[in-house]
């Protein structure tokens, strides 16, 4: 047998949470990251705490098996590709020097414990190469014994704070005996509110234009959400209605929330409190779920190739890159297809920044569907986005792109944008402006695309071509008359003159 060779590309993050021990590891390919592995542990190191921060045997021999399985992995990968860090736990532990030599010894790596500061900035960082948000954010991490709250703009973390109260420890002392009643949630919220009062109004002043939760109690709250039939935005009036609904079950062990996953089942509730607390304390209006997080924020300060700002713009090429996508056409269809909606623009007000940029990402995708076949690859296309990872993009702005590259060929059914909800009509007008461009390029070049005039009248798009346009491309003149009639069985009035 030869020797293992270590592949340069491939990097590893090891993170020692106080709830979960996680590995993660990645590829870096074609401008961006692959994940090609996830390893996760309940190792409830927090729980091992006593009063006096003293970490007991039981919890570090979990500790230390969970990091014998990690070795294994670790063998391929180049030993300057693998960063280790841990967090609240074992800066808490009075005796984590015990823990830390004999872990080192298992992994044959160092491992960084690193501040609370730090950890709220590298969560940022995971948060901002995973997401895209032009203004100023609001991140929250509910780790098992810290909680991280930071505000930052770009990739930069502005305020940061790392407060001493976690979904593990807050389950030790405020539901110790296992009850879900008012008293024991009442009792958990007051405690994290009197810790989170004292940055309240520093960050109450900075203020944030989004806020995002980059934890798994975030993530729980969501996959409930969902199974009731709920939007996936977190507001303090649905937490409330979480709490209630806990509450009717009495006690942790009989917790069964439809969408609550087994593993989260024990530290939900003290999540959830802790959530509740910080909505009430920052005044927090609404929250989606972020992307990434402290593993994402480490990994990507380890490849120096991804220091590029425009992440949306890092998913895009990466696609194009890896589906051989005719990028001339990508464009050419893109930029005819945003012509179209700035002419529009004022009619429909819904197509705004924001769905310009859906729409172009849709625009530039619509055809990496065509390396797997011709027939369906409209429906090839929506599958990838919708199942690929989209950095740069909540999940709602991904469900709309696949929407609208699946709707822009071929038939249509109107039920196919029910799922989206409150941006179901909007998907409607992207698609409506999508399939008149991809006609209008059909032919793959720059000089036969005409000069058109488009125009909106209550909801009924009015197509120009100059003069003898439409006689000297019958092709295209007959697709377009097709396409007019059936958009008009959908409802949907379109006008070719």
């Amino acid at each position: 047998m030869g020797q293992f060779k270590p592949q340069k590309n491939v990097y590893a993050v090891i993170d020692l949470g106080s709830n979960s021990f996680h590995m993660l590891i990645a590829k870096s390919i074609a401008g961006g990251l692959q994940t090609i592995g996830r390893v996760k542990r309940k190792v409830r190191l927090a729980a091992g705490l006593d009063k006096d921060n003293v970490l007991s045997t039981e919890a570090m021999q979990r500790g230390w098996e969970c990091l014998a399985l990690f070795a294994e992995r670790l063998q391929d990968i180049p030993k300057q590709n693998i960063t280790i860090v841990a967090t609240a736990t074992l800066r808490l532990a009075t005796n984590a020097d015990i823990f830390k030599t004999q872990a080192e010894k298992i992994l044959g790596h160092t491992i960084n414990v690193i501040s609370g500061e730090l950890e709220a900035r590298t969560i940022y960082k995971g948060v901002a190469h995973t997401s895209s948000c032009s203004g100023k954010q609001l991140v929250i991490d509910i780790g098992g014994a810290s909680t991280e709250v930071v505000i930052g703009k770009g990739f930069e973390a502005l305020h940061y704070k790392s407060l001493n109260m976690g979904c593990v420890t807050y389950l030790e002392r405020y539901f110790k005996d296992c009850q879900l009643n008012d008293a024991n949630f009442n009792a958990a919220i007051k405690a994290a509110r009197e810790v989170i009062d004292e940055i309240a109004l520093e960050y109450k002043q900075a203020g944030w234009k989004i806020a995002s939760g980059a934890s798994g109690t975030v993530q729980a709250i969501q996959e409930i959400m969902v199974a009731q039939n709920l939007d996936d935005l977190l507001t303090l009036e649905k937490l409330y209605k979480i709490k209630e609904q806990s509450i009717t079950f009495s006690t942790i062990a009989a917790l069964d929330l439809p969408g609550l996953s087994e593993e989260r089942r024990l530290v939900f509730v003290s999540g959830l409190a802790i959530l509740i607390a910080l909505f009430e304390s920052l005044g927090i209006e609404k929250m989606g779920l972020a992307g990434g997080a402290l593993r994402e924020g480490v990994l990507y300060s380890m490849v120096p190739e991804l220091h590029n700002n425009d992440i949306r713009k890092r998913t895009v090429d990466g696609f194009m890159d890896r589906y051989h996508v005719d990028q001339k056409q990508a464009n050419r269809v893109s930029s005819l297809v945003t012509l179209l909606a700035e002419q529009v623009g004022e009619s429909w007000p819904q197509v705004s920044e924001n769905a310009l940029s859906l729409l172009k990402t849709a625009a530039q995708l619509h055809e990496i569907g065509l390396l797997i076949e011709y027939k369906q690859y409209h429906k090839h296309t929506a599958y990838i986005i919708e199942n690929t990872e989209m950095p740069g993009f909540s999940q709602s702005e991904q469900k709309v792109i696949a929407a609208v590259a699946n709707a822009h060929r071929s038939d249509i059914q109107i039920s196919s944008f029910d799922p989206l909800g409150a941006h179901s009509i909007l998907s409607q007008y992207l698609v409506r402006l999508l399939r008149i461009a991809v006609i209008l390029s059909m032919r793959r070049q720059d000089d036969v695309l005409p000069k058109i005039e488009l125009s909106v009248k209550n909801d009924t798009l009015d197509l120009k071509f100059a003069n003898n346009w439409l006689k000297e491309h019958p092709l295209m003149a007959s697709e377009l008359q097709q396409e007019s009639k059936l958009q008009s069985k959908l409802g949907w009035k379109l006008i070719v003159n």
